[in-house]
This record gives structure tokens, sequence and C-alpha cells, in this order.
């Protein structure tokens, strides 16, 4: 009886808002507006920081890195959901959901890190200014960027390798929007408390471990802060790494309120997942990329002038 409830996958079916039609027109409109946004947002900070010579700092290349994170991460993501709210057919192959799979969680992961890195980076330029330079040289912050890389990459190499060796029941219903791992884990027929403890360690070294580190670096921020007497210069320094804490708490926020909200014995057991818990997920995964460059150019001096100087040469150059 257990091999005959098992079988083969080849296709899965992305239920996402198919129960709910006029709103998926809606939201592929509004999800095709902000993928342009985020493709110009942080294709432009990309440029920037590699055209102009003043943002030639660990700051920005980390800054670079981010936003060059967030175009593969929603490009992974957003033109399939948008391909499957025009289309009847809402399926997807059992390797194109591997590498999916395989590609969101390594992006995710690598922002956990590298926001970490960033953290770090606003540390030491404000609590050991004068050592700067030497904490954050080219041959520390480039190693730094490059491991955020490596650590998503080997995480979700290691994850999805554990999950698609599972063997999977009939159902071939995925009730997300994407190949999202814990949704691709409920298919499975066999015991994945394995695959559970794998994401325990996961989840703790890459998601913990950097919000611990951001957590430690802004409390030594905010108590030098704090030593400056005139409410100027408290004012100049907080806003050297207020861009960086705002994306920091839509970016944890999102992702606490999404896997650590309470939920009652009805939903556990439950394969449902609401509406309002698919659109959260589709805030996590499309909002905060677009808002990531918006912020940074509202909230910092050097990118203003940068994307004007940019602006000018590009348009006004003869």
């Amino acid at each position: 009886m257990e091999w005959e409830n098992q079988t083969v996958l080849v296709e899965l079916f992305l239920k996402g808002l198919s129960g709910y039609p006029k709103l998926e027109l809606l939201f592929f409109v509004l999800i095709l507006m902000m993928y342009v946004v985020i493709l110009l947002g942080n294709g432009t900070l990309i440029l920037i920081s590699i055209l102009d010579s003043h943002l030639h700092t660990p700051m920005y290349l980390f800054l670079g890195n981010l936003s060059f994170l967030d175009i593969c991460y929603t490009t992974t993501s957003i033109p399939p959901l948008l391909v499957s709210f025009l289309s009847e057919r809402k399926t997807i192959s059992f390797s194109g959901c591997a590498v999916q799979m395989f590609l969101g969680l390594a992006m995710g992961t690598t922002e956990c890190v590298l926001l970490g890195m960033m953290a770090f980076d606003r540390y030491a330029a404000i609590c050991n200014p004068l050592r700067y330079s030497v904490i954050m040289s080219k041959d520390c912050y480039v190693p730094m960027a490059a491991a955020s890389w490596f650590s998503g990459l080997v995480n979700s190499a290691v994850q999805t390798a554990f999950v698609v060796q599972l063997p999977f029941c009939r159902n071939n219903v995925i009730n997300h929007f994407s190949c999202e791992i814990l949704a691709v884990l409920k298919l499975a027929c066999a015991d994945i408390s394995g695959n559970e403890f794998i994401m325990l360690v996961a989840t703790t070294l890459f998601i913990l471990t950097p919000l611990l580190l951001i957590i430690v670096s802004y409390t030594l921020i905010i108590l030098s802060i704090l030593k400056i007497h005139s409410s100027e210069g408290r004012s100049k320094v907080f806003s050297t790494c207020s861009a960086h804490l705002t994306v920091v708490i839509i970016f944890y926020g999102t992702i606490l309120f999404m896997y650590m909200k309470p939920k009652s014995k009805e939903t556990l057991n439950s394969d449902d997942l609401d509406a309002t818990d698919k659109l959260i997920s589709m805030f996590y995964g499309v909002i905060t990329p677009m808002m990531n460059p918006l912020i940074y150019s509202l909230r910092n001096k050097d990118v203003k002038v940068a994307i004007t100087h940019l602006f000018n040469r590009c348009f006004f150059s003869k």
C-alpha cells in the first residue's frame, strides 16, 4: 500500500490565487509594474556603484551585490508568476520546480548573510572610524561579499538535494505561487525529520546568526551615537546607516511575520493556505526588492548625487 501511494512526480500544479481570477488579473498588472521598477531601480544602483569612483567603497560594493541579488531573486520567480496569472494550466515540471527552489533559497540565504555583512561594515565605519580603512580593506570586504554568495549557494544546494530525493505522494498540488521548499515538503510521503533538522541548522547559521550580528552591531552603533553631544552630529551619523536599518527591518520583519506567527491546529493540519498568507509571501518576494533601491536613493546623499551625475551625463552631456 505504501508503494501504491507513491509516484514519480513529473509535473506540479501551482495553486497560487487560482480561486480568485479577478485578483489574478489585478496582480498581473501590479506585479509587472513592480518588476519593471525593480529592474530599473536596482540596475541604476549597480550602474552608479560601478561608474562613480566616489562609490568604490565597501558599503557600495555590498549595496551593488544586494541590488544584483534582488534582480536575480525576482527574475527567478516573477516571470513564471506572471505567466501563471494569464494561463489556465498553472503547472511546472518537477525539474523546473527544483531549479526554482534552488535559486529562490540561494538568493534568500545570500541576502540574509549579506545584510549581516553590511551591518558589520556600518559598525566599523561608525564605532572605529580611524581604523575603518584597515578593518574593511579590499582584502577583507571582497571575500566577505563572496562568502555571502558561497553560503547561499551551498545551503541551497544541500537542502534542494535532500528534498528532490524524497518519495512523493500522488497529490501534486503546491498551495503556493512558486516552489517554496516548505510547500514542496508537504507533498513528501516519507519521514522529513531529517530535512527539518537540516533546515533548523541552516536557519540558525544563515538567518539567526546574521540577525544576531545585526542586533549586536546596531546596539553598539546606537551606544556610540548617544555619546555624541550635538543633535546635528547624532543625526548626521545615524543617517549613514538609516537606509540599511530600514531595509533590515522590512526584510526580517516580513520573514518573522510569515514563519513565526502563531497558527491554529486547524491551519497546521490543513493543506489550505489563506489568501492573506499568500499575499504576505508576495510582499516578501516583490515589494522588498522594489523598496531597496528607493530607500537607498531617498535616504543616502551620495547615491542621490551619483544618480544626478549619471542622469546629467546621459541626457545633457554634449
